[in-house]
């Protein structure tokens, strides 16, 4: 099965035991944290083995091409969650006067 594993591990994230996992299964680069390859194994078991390489702090959302169990659309935080994103607030939104709250 095809994989695509988005990455974010910080300044102090393992790096080295990262970049070693997906050596080992041959994955290619697919830019800036990102990489993909093919496994027999399910989220669970790639979850696993990830969580213990990688910090506590680290964030991995594994994207299949196929719906997973329990995954929607094909992908979802194995470790981790979403956060603020860095370009929110950086719309340009405006309000009519029917939209304001004038409490």
């Amino acid at each position: 099965m095809r994989y695509w594993l988005d990455y974010d591990l910080g300044f102090k994230g393992n790096y080295d035991g990262l970049y070693k996992w997906l050596d080992n299964l041959g994955a290619k680069e697919c830019g800036d944290s990102c990489a993909t390859f093919k496994s027999d194994q399910n989220k669970d078991q790639i979850k696993n083995e990830l969580s213990d390489i990688l910090d506590s702090d680290a964030r991995i959302y594994l994207i299949n091409t196929r719906p997973l169990e329990n995954m929607k659309r094909g992908g979802r935080f194995i470790l981790g969650k979403r956060t603020v994103p860095p370009w929110s607030g950086y719309a340009d939104v405006e309000f009519g006067d029917d939209e304001i709250d004038e409490d």
